[in-house]
């Protein structure tokens, strides 16, 4: 019964084991998606969306009537005036109390309450734009980190795979040359090449660590040799290409967040331009005020003390107030504020301009290099094709002792040389690729 047991929790062991292990494999998308709710940029860009919400709440209260009330309690002696029947006092300490309550509200303000309720909420799209802007740049940033460790990871193979092949040569021209078909020299020359061909291996070992270190480090993640990224299956891309147009793609591109945040910020340069010129306009205001006062000093027509609560009920005193405000001159201070706001209207204007040229300029470029890599990858594949045909007669020729050493290592060279070209090729289209995919608004999937 104990053996079941334990033969179980084995079993179960070892479940949760793999399960660990598959979780702990990072595709491209959950590499995205952590990065984007982990990048402490974007957490701090964040903030600004924040910030602006808290401007926009404040915008919409402007429009609620402002409220304050005030107490006093002041002592005099001296001379003083009673309050109430405006009698000089001499040589007598007096108190008094007072409390009000005010409030008012603008009626006319030449818009500007309004106008600025529109830009706060403008300030909240563009701080969104901002937010996704990062969220992009830090998205095509692992996007090249991944496929980078990809390169190097096929890189690695090809070498391993280059090191084994040699390494089995190695010991057929051991055998070769102790029978006397091959000269001493032949291996001489595979024991050179082997040992050359460990440093490849090592050197594309490195190259892998680094590369993971790099993405490890996009990631905000601490550097961990169990880091594992899900090896995607690409030949599919490769295949269904038929080349893009860069108008089409630049039409689908118009809504990145770039573009948008340009867009925004120029409709907000509109709204401020209209609230400077809103100065130029009069401002009505409407106030209202409920006060009242106790004095020591003041008596009941019977001539009797005067109760304090008493002084409060009859000294009442409500009061309405409307006023106008026209500008006539402001040391053209308004004139300046309204042509500062133009010329900021007009470089929003141009920034616009600006990044939608530079958006189509990237985009030209991503669909020439597409179409240049693609065919440098194509050439490089028949380059690949020829060379392992060329050096499987070189090997044989080598094998029956009608070749030398020498011969053979160029051949071998010249065929790795074949292989890392492709790989480097077809990674850097699928870079491309995946660029335009961005442009066109698709996930950045693999």
């Amino acid at each position: 019964m104990k053996a079941h047991t334990a033969v179980i929790i084995l079993i179960l062991l070892s479940w949760s084991w793999h399960e660990c292990s598959a979780q702990d494999i990072w595709s491209l998308e959950r590499c995205i998606e952590y990065a984007c709710a982990n990048n402490l940029s974007i957490k701090q860009q964040s903030l600004e969306v924040t910030r602006s919400e808290n401007q926009l709440l404040q915008s919409r209260l402007s429009f609620v009537p402002s409220l304050s009330a005030s107490v006093g309690h002041n002592l005099n002696w001296g001379r003083s005036v009673d309050l109430q029947n405006l009698e000089i006092i001499r040589n007598q300490l007096s108190q008094s109390t007072s409390a009000s309550a005010n409030t008012s509200i603008q009626l006319l303000d030449g818009l500007s309450k309004l106008y600025s309720l529109k830009s706060s909420r403008k300030s909240i799209d563009i701080s969104l734009q901002e937010v996704e802007r990062l969220k992009d740049e830090i998205s095509i940033s692992i996007v090249r980190s991944y496929l980078q460790i990809l390169l190097a990871k096929e890189m690695l193979a090809t070498s391993q795979e280059n090191f084994k092949s040699i390494s089995e040569q190695r010991d057929r021209t051991r055998l070769l040359v102790e029978a006397g078909s091959q000269p001493y020299t032949a291996l001489l020359d595979i024991e050179s090449q082997l040992a050359a061909e460990r440093v490849q291996t090592v050197t594309a070992e490195s190259q892998v660590t680094t590369s993971t270190l790099a993405l490890q480090q996009l990631l905000d993640l601490p550097y961990s040799k169990d880091f594992q990224i899900h090896i995607p299956e690409i030949d599919g891309m490769l295949s269904s290409y038929h080349g893009y147009s860069a108008d089409e793609i630049y039409a689908s591109a118009q809504n990145l967040p770039v573009i948008q945040s340009a867009r925004l910020s120029l409709d907000k340069g509109d709204i401020e331009l209209k609230a400077a010129k809103g100065q130029y306009w009069p401002k009505i205001s409407l106030s209202a005020s409920y006060g009242t006062f106790y004095s020591s000093s003041s008596y009941s027509p019977s001539g009797t003390a005067y109760p304090f609560f008493e002084q409060f009920r009859d000294n009442i005193n409500p009061s309405i107030s409307i006023g106008l405000s026209i500008p006539i001159f402001s040391n053209w201070s308004v004139r300046t504020n309204v042509r500062n706001a133009e010329l900021s209207r007009r470089s929003l204007e141009i920034d616009l301009k600006l990044k939608q040229q530079a958006l189509y300029k990237d985009i030209q470029t991503a669909v020439t290099e597409a179409d240049t890599y693609y065919r440098k990858m194509e050439a490089a594949l028949a380059n690949v094709n020829s060379m392992q045909e060329s050096f499987r007669y070189v090997q044989e020729k080598f094998n029956t002792g009608a070749l030398n050493g020498t011969d053979y290592t160029v051949a071998r060279t010249n065929l790795l040389k074949a292989r890392s070209e492709y790989l480097q090729a077809k990674y850097q289209f699928v870079f491309q690729i995946k660029i335009i995919d961005f442009y066109k608004g698709l996930p950045l999937t693999l």
